[in-house]
């Protein structure tokens, strides 16, 4: 950031009293400028066992497949946000039920949240993000082209769970390889 956002004067990198990390702080104004992980939601949409994906539109991953997710917008819950992304992905109409997985990915600044979801209705279709929409079975998931590791370890869970027919929230640390080891439940 180089710029304040409230009144346009070039900012300073430094910790502002009270605080013990380094912000973008504007001399002019006193703005504090405060970057915050985003947060990532999706749906893990069912119908009669088989799970909506959808292969991806654009960058990251460009062509690789993943559960209907994206950016929570402000104003909205984090259910909400798996809604609209699913309507917005994959033009599907979704009823969200629990809270399924919640990853940190603290070398992306991210939060990742997967919601357990029913399809409404089989009237589905790429959005402007998705190449193709599809439903899978465990067996047809393309599992080498799983755009993002949080998206293979949610799918991961949601079958180890049906199998034992004990669902639960799953939840731990994503890193990159090669660095700090995950901690994933």
């Amino acid at each position: 950031m180089n710029f304040c956002s409230s009144c346009g004067a070039p900012v300073e990198l430094r910790v502002p009293p009270g605080d013990t990390l380094p912000r973008h702080v504007c001399p002019a104004c006193g703005s504090i400028h405060y970057q915050n992980p985003k947060v990532v939601v999706g749906a893990l949409a069912e119908w009669e066992g088989r799970i909506l994906l959808c292969r991806r539109a654009i960058e990251p991953r460009l062509g690789r497949w993943t559960l209907p997710a994206g950016f929570m917008e402000n104003r909205e819950t984090t259910a909400e946000a798996a809604a609209r992304e699913t309507l917005e992905e994959a033009c599907a109409r979704i009823a969200v039920g629990e809270l399924y997985t919640l990853f940190d990915i603290p070398h992306i600044s991210q939060i990742h949240i997967v919601y357990r979801a029913r399809l409404l209705d089989l009237d589905f279709a790429p959005g402007e993000e998705s190449l193709e929409v599809a439903l899978f079975d465990e067996d047809e998931i393309p599992w080498a082209d799983i755009a993002f590791r949080s998206i293979d370890l949610t799918l991961r869970h949601y079958y180890a769970d049906r199998r034992r027919g004990d669902w639960a929230l799953h939840t731990g640390s994503i890193h990159p390889p090669g660095g700090a080891e995950s901690h994933v439940d």
